[in-house]
């Protein structure tokens, strides 16, 4: 066999293999069965969100955050606040109240459901108003499979999320809320 094929083969398999194990290096926020409170640092949002799950670790995934400053016409935030908390093993929506931004994200794991329970850190930024709204695809797509979430565009904010959890599989899927946010003050409270 030509030994240039033999080096290249063992490469590929190699980078393949390196890759399907990928999730060890990751950033962790917590670890399988634990509880955890991120908050992104004053002035900023989340933008992205990636989950691992694992069936041998108590039907859990780890999770993984990333922010961004915001845009400088938005200003500063003016308060922040944890807001609704869902219960472990049912089905969870929530939107930011007062037109707040998610800027962070706190769980407890309950191992007599294997599931958790979730609490957005929203932000207030003056009177600024969402708009253009919407929700995306199922995250993951399929349940137990990794999940991840980049804003796709810059402009756009998580304010929220719509989650079903499946009793048999014990995974949640997810659909995150993402706004655009008014350029001026306005009058309106949870649009």
């Amino acid at each position: 066999m030509n030994p240039a094929l033999v080096v290249l083969v063992s490469s590929l398999l190699v980078t393949v293999a390196a890759q399907s194990h990928d999730h060890h290096d990751m950033a962790w926020v917590n670890s399988y069965r634990q509880g955890f409170n991120f908050q992104c640092p004053h002035g900023e949002v989340l933008v992205a969100i990636r989950s691992y799950f694992s069936e041998q670790d108590g039907s859990d995934r780890l999770w993984t955050f990333e922010c961004q400053p915001t845009p400088e016409g938005l200003g500063e935030p003016t308060d922040c606040w944890w807001d609704d908390i869902n219960r472990a093993g049912l089905e969870w929506t929530s939107t930011c109240t007062r037109n707040g931004l998610v800027a962070g994200v706190q769980s407890k794991y309950f191992e007599s459901v294997l599931d958790r329970e979730w609490q957005f850190y929203c932000c207030y930024y003056k009177r600024r108003c969402p708009y253009s709204c919407m929700k995306t695809t199922d995250i993951p797509e399929y349940y137990r499979e990794e999940g991840e979430l980049v804003v796709p565009s810059y402009g756009y904010f998580i304010r929220g999320a719509q989650t079903t959890f499946s009793g048999v599989l014990r995974d949640r899927q997810w659909k995150y809320i993402l706004c655009r946010m008014t350029d001026f003050d306005c009058e309106f409270e949870n649009l």
